[in-house]
């Protein structure tokens, strides 16, 4: 007689590694134990997915939940919050908070934290300064991290590592695939002279020009095929980067963010403040070869960067206006939307959301539904239109930068190792999330 499972989801449309299928997914301890008819199988609970898509659980592979740092701005248990309810399991934190994570003693602190007060899993970023290199290899190799983050321009406090001789460092410190923040940040500093405060916001754009990114982006790759370290450059935001890193794929992945498949330099007009943010929302020739790039392959991931700001900073005037938007709650309505605009399928949005991220990063047990695996799951229902409020932002800053936008296709449940953790808006039972493994 077969095993009971704990959990049957019965009669959805599967989005598997080999195509989409209407399908029943039997779970036994927080993993996928079997997928196929399950009709006369038993189970503790069924949940009936007749009419929805189930999606491997999908992933935020960039964000910035700012603790340790300004708890009225995210904490880890909101920011979590906010993914579950955004219909994501896993989200990979970046390492500028404050103080950043740089150290052993940090990212113990990190790990041990999280028990408790995440609502999702969590991979962890260390992040590179030029005070650490010699322990970047070690620290790479700790349980839990995803892997280095360099901010090669744009960083604030101690994480700068601007110039080739200390990059070159990095990259001969450790072999994992490093992340990146590639703007020039000489470019940055030689132009900066000729912005003053209340020019308007559209002048981010100006200062942080195309030729700001395309730089940092081309020094970058002469180092790392000089080192053979492999690279993914984080947040690609011009086509200029996007056509020239078809020629690195032995030695780079490509990650593009959400805002730059969806706003233009419009928002800087509407929105002011709350559309800045570090590479900057550029003009529609960008969105579109940002869009070309996901079509054809180029592109590897597509995050979020939720880095939210109090609403006091984003309304200084510029540039001391803080530079970063909320993301990671509206992620998946957004790109859900766009699927519902057949901009992408629903498979290559998972390939973006799950298998990228696990592709890249070496995520263990997740990146694939597939037995054995964890139990993952982001149920969608595609044909439920809802507009994005700030209402619903769980992040106590409280502001998006999609607020008004209105989606075509909506997550309805987040199911994180076989539990359900948000259904129909509401987050459910305590916080379980936990450390994702890397293979090492």
């Amino acid at each position: 007689m077969t095993q009971p499972y704990d959990l049957v989801l019965r009669g959805g449309t599967a989005v598997l590694p080999w195509g989409m299928e209407a399908t029943d997914i039997g779970v036994r301890a927080g993993r996928i134990a079997a997928i196929g008819d399950l009709r006369t199988a038993t189970a503790a609970e069924t949940i009936d997915c007749t009419g929805l898509h189930v999606l491997p659980g999908l992933i935020d592979s960039h964000v910035h939940l700012r603790e340790p740092g300004d708890a009225a701005v995210e904490t880890i248990a909101t920011g979590t919050k906010a993914a579950v309810l955004g219909g994501l399991t896993t989200v990979f934190d970046m390492p500028n908070t404050n103080p950043s994570i740089t150290t052993r003693e940090r990212l113990d602190w990190k790990r041990d934290f999280i028990a408790g007060r995440a609502w999702c899993d969590m991979g962890f970023y260390v992040g590179a300064a030029k005070t650490n290199i010699a322990e970047l290899a070690a620290l790479e190799a700790e349980p839990n991290v995803c892997g280095v983050k360099v901010f090669a321009g744009s960083s604030t406090g101690d994480l700068l590592v601007e110039d080739d001789a200390s990059l070159e460092a990095v990259m001969r410190s450790g072999r994992r695939r490093i992340s990146y923040h590639s703007e020039d940040e000489y470019r940055l500093q030689a132009r900066k002279g000729a912005y003053t405060t209340g020019m308007p916001h559209r002048m981010h754009a100006e200062w942080r020009d195309v030729e700001c990114a395309f730089l940092g982006t081309r020094r970058l790759m002469a180092i790392a095929r000089k080192t053979g370290r492999p690279a993914h450059i984080l947040h690609v935001s011009t086509a200029e980067e996007l056509n020239y890193l078809k020629d690195f794929r032995d030695v780079c992945t490509v990650e593009v963010l959400l805002n730059h498949l969806t706003q233009t330099d419009e928002v800087y007009d509407r929105l002011g403040g709350y559309g800045v943010m570090n590479p900057p929302i550029r003009d529609a020739r960008h969105m579109a070869a940002a869009w070309e790039a996901v079509a054809n392959g180029t592109v590897d991931s597509v995050g979020s960067d939720h880095a939210p700001h109090s609403r006091a900073s984003k309304e200084k005037p510029w540039p001391e206006c803080g530079a970063g938007l909320t993301g990671v709650q509206t992620l998946v309505p957004v790109m859900l939307d766009h699927v519902s605009a057949g901009r992408l399928s629903l498979p290559r949005l998972v390939d973006l959301m799950n298998a990228g991220p696990a592709r890249v990063f070496g995520l263990v047990g997740k990146g694939r539904m597939a037995a054995g695996y964890d139990a993952d799951f982001t149920v969608v229902d595609m044909k439920k239109t809802r507009t994005i409020e700030e209402s619903w932002i769980a992040s106590p800053c409280g502001w998006t930068p999609f607020a008004g936008y209105r989606c075509t296709g909506w997550p309805v449940m987040t199911i994180i190792r076989g539990q359900a953790v948000m259904r129909d808006d509401a987050v459910l039972g305590e916080p379980t999330g936990t450390p994702a493994r890397f293979a090492p």
